[in-house]
C-alpha cells in the first residue's frame, strides 16, 4: 500500500468500550481512529478536560492517533434555530478537542430538510448556517468535512456542489461516501467528477439501491474498486481512507439515523461489531492490493 494512504475507522461500531476498539484496532495493524464515541459517549459530550484525562492516556498506551473527529454537527433541523446554536456553541469545543489530539478534521453535515419540503428553497439559509462553522474552523485552523448523507441538505453530488461552490474555503472541503450515495439514489461516478476538487477525505462505506442496506465494501453499487483506483492511481489522493462499516446493529447506530436502524441494517453481516470491523478492514485491503 502507498505510503501516503492511511487506514482509519469509526472503531465505536467495534464497542462502546474505548480500550476494546483501541486492542481491536491495532490488532489489525491500524494506527489511526476516526473518533465519534467513546465509553459510549458521544465526542461531542466530552469536554477537553475529559479528553485529555479520559482519552489520551489510552491512546497514547496504543500508539493510536486520531484521524477525524466524527462529531454530529449539522445534524439539526434547517428551521431549529435554538438546535444550531448549540451545534456552533459546540463546535468551538470540538476545535479545542481536534487541537488536543493533533487531528485535522471534524466531520459535519448540512442540516436536514422538513419532510416533502423542497431542498433548493433552503439554499441560503443553509449557506448562511455554513459560513459561520465555517468561520469557527478557520479562526482554529482546522478544516470541517461535510460528509454527504440523506435527508440533509447536502445529499446529491449536485447539491453538495453548490456548498463548496459557495463557501470556497479551504476550512470546509469533502468527505465522500459511497453508500449515503447508493442510498439517495445517486451514481457515485457522477457525483465523483463533481466533487473531485473538493473531496480531502473517504469513508468506506458500501451499499446496494434496491433496498438501501449496507454491504460489505465492494460488493455494493459504490463503485468503490473502480473510483479508488482512480483516485490514488490516477489522480494522486493521498490521505484517510475511513472504515464506516455498519455490517452490525452497534450501540449508537439509532442516533445517527432518522429511520429505524434495522431498515438500514436489515441482517447482521458479522457475529459482532469486532469481525464486521476486520471484515470491512481485510476487504479494502484487498481492493488495495489490487490498485
Amino acid at each position: 500500500m502507498k505510503e501516503n494512504i492511511y487506514i482509519s475507522g469509526f472503531a465505536d461500531e467495534i464497542s462502546p468500550d474505548f480500550t476494546e476498539q483501541l486492542k481491536t484496532v491495532t490488532s489489525l495493524g491500524m494506527h489511526y481512529i476516526s473518533l465519534r464515541s467513546a465509553d459510549g459517549k458521544n465526542i461531542a459530550e466530552y469536554t477537553p478536560d475529559e479528553v485529555r484525562e479520559k482519552l489520551m492516556p489510552r491512546l497514547a498506551q496504543y500508539g493510536v492517533k486520531v484521524s477525524s473527529i466524527g462529531s454530529p454537527v449539522g445534524k439539526v433541523g434547517v428551521e431549529d434555530e435554538a438546535g444550531f446554536a448549540e451545534h456552533l456553541a459546540g463546535l468551538e469545543r470540538l476545535c479545542e478537542i481536534c487541537k488536543l489530539l493533533d487531528c485535522r478534521y471534524i466531520r459535519m453535515f448540512s442540516f436536514f430538510i422538513p419532510h416533502g419540503k423542497d431542498p433548493d428553497s433552503y439554499r441560503d439559509v443553509v449557506i448562511e448556517k455554513l459560513r459561520k462553522f465555517a468561520a469557527v474552523a478557520e479562526k482554529h485552523d482546522v478544516i470541517l468535512l461535510h460528509e454527504n448523507e440523506k435527508d440533509i441538505y447536502g445529499d446529491t453530488g449536485a447539491r453538495c456542489r453548490v456548498i463548496f461552490e459557495a463557501l470556497a474555503s479551504p476550512h470546509f472541503r469533502a468527505a465522500f461516501d459511497f453508500a449515503n450515495f447508493v442510498q439517495c439514489g445517486e451514481d457515485t461516478e457522477k457525483c465523483w467528477e463533481l466533487l473531485r476538487p473538493y473531496i480531502e477525505y473517504i469513508h468506506i462505506k458500501d451499499a446496494v439501491s434496491h433496498d438501501k442496506e449496507n454491504v460489505l465494501c465492494g460488493t455494493g453499487e459504490g463503485k468503490i474498486k473502480a473510483l479508488l483506483t482512480r483516485a490514488i492511481r490516477d489522480e494522486g489522493y493521498e490521505g484517510f481512507l475511513t472504515l464506516e462499516p455498519h455490517l452490525v446493529l452497534f450501540a449508537s447506530l439509532q442516533s445517527l439515523e432518522t429511520e429505524d436502524a434495522a431498515n438500514i441494517i436489515k441482517k447482521n453481516k458479522a457475529k459482532d461489531g469486532a469481525e464486521g470491523y476486520a471484515m470491512q478492514y481485510h476487504a479494502l485491503r484487498e481492493i488495495l492490493d489490487a490498485i
